[in-house]
């Protein structure tokens, strides 16, 4: 790429740079839960609208959606950000600023990410392209989200998409792989009783640890090239200190980036659940999440995919950033063989912490990294 290209994205990039924060100070107020990005869909679509850019609509996901020459195409390339946090809050969220700093519970995964795709579709709303393309602002990327908002799209568009790139997290890594996860909610009920009177009777509480004390003491699957993990990230039950408990609950999840690592985990799981079992007790298991896990099928569109966005990404920073495996949207893509990555347009710290924030310095170039893949999709991959 040469500088006469690159300068006059930058020089744009630089002009809005003060309303690039402001935006992102006013969207990441907004409160936005999984299954509950309402407002902040609302937001962006009136903030299109009124920047001369009517033709977003919203789908039945709470996806907000521009399509761009898209129409009878079946060589689509999409850009998205996710409007969800993993915060419960649906009250506005805190905001400060601090020495260059920007402070709010989500405002960098993935709050920096969609305000840069905003300013994305400002751009191209003056400087069109002819390339196919779709810009989503995608609900239900985090947590128990369970991706449903990118599994909508793909729905929606199914056979039209030739590659995905998810604006989330920061621009020093390069998605390549993703990691599948399983999530489950254990709940065991039992006789209970006074803590004195009833004194010996099964407690829920005490089953349901000891099936925990199990989990943690798992041998993990060992596969070349692996990564696999497991979580018990809730546990709630009982009445009161001087009461047995009836009842107990926890979340597990186990994640990998390798299937049949996933599938060991599922059957130990399974068989551990088996063995912990009591007749004088009711289990139940419920799957709560699913993400698939995997690679595209075609490697060579997908290194191609890889080397295009880093080598825009160093064009920019400097820097080249690092190939790694996550669970994130490009979870749907990757495991229907569409070529995807994912990466962000800041950088910052403290992600799904209450203390996350943005460097504010790396917002430009975040936005000019955006700004020069997007206006280069039309160049055939190398």
């Amino acid at each position: 790429m040469n500088e006469q290209t690159i300068s006059p994205l930058r020089a744009w990039c630089e002009e809005h740079a003060q309303e690039h924060k402001a935006l992102l100070r006013t969207l990441a107020a907004i409160p936005s839960p999984s299954h509950h990005e309402d407002l902040r869909a609302a937001f962006i679509t009136k903030w299109l609208l009124e920047h001369g850019i009517g033709h977003a609509c919203t789908d039945e996901a709470k996806n907000v959606i521009l399509p761009l020459n898209c129409e009878g195409r079946t060589d689509i390339s999409v850009f998205a950000a996710h409007t969800d946090v993993v915060f419960p809050d649906l009250e506005p969220l805190p905001v400060r600023e601090e020495n260059g700093l920007l402070y709010a519970p989500g405002v960098g995964d993935d709050t920096a990410n969609v305000a840069a795709l905003m300013l994305c579709a400002l751009y191209l709303k003056d400087h069109p392209t002819a390339a196919p393309m779709l810009i989503c602002f995608n609900s239900c990327e985090e947590g128990l989200g369970n991706l449903k908002g990118v599994r909508a799209l793909f729905e929606a568009y199914a056979g039209r998409i030739r590659s995905f790139v998810s604006f989330d997290g920061q621009y020093s890594g390069l998605v390549c792989r993703a990691v599948g996860s399983e999530r489950w909610r254990v709940s065991v009920r039992t006789r209970g009783g006074h803590s004195y009177g009833a004194f010996g009777n099964p407690n829920a509480i005490a089953l349901l640890s000891r099936l925990i004390a199990s989990l943690y003491s798992q041998k993990i699957p060992e596969y070349e090239n692996a990564k696999t993990t497991y979580n018990v990230g809730t546990i709630s039950g009982g009445t009161s200190v001087n009461t047995i408990a009836q009842d107990a609950e926890m979340t597990y999840e186990y994640r990998s980036d390798d299937r049949d690592a996933l599938k060991a985990m599922r059957l130990r799981f399974h068989e551990l659940l088996k063995e912990h079992r009591a007749d004088d007790a009711s289990w139940d298991a419920q799957l709560i999440g699913e993400r698939p896990c995997g690679e595209a099928l075609d490697q060579a569109a997908e290194k191609a995919l890889l080397d295009r966005c880093s080598r825009v990404i160093e064009s920019v920073t400097g820097a080249a950033p690092r190939l790694r495996s996550s669970s994130t949207d490009c979870n749907i893509p990757f495991s229907l063989g569409v070529p995807a990555t994912s990466f962000g347009l800041y950088l910052g710290q403290g992600a799904h912490t209450r203390e996350e924030y943005v460097r504010l310095d790396t917002l430009t170039p975040g936005l000019e990294i955006a700004l020069t893949l997007l206006t280069r999709v039309s160049w055939p991959l190398p």
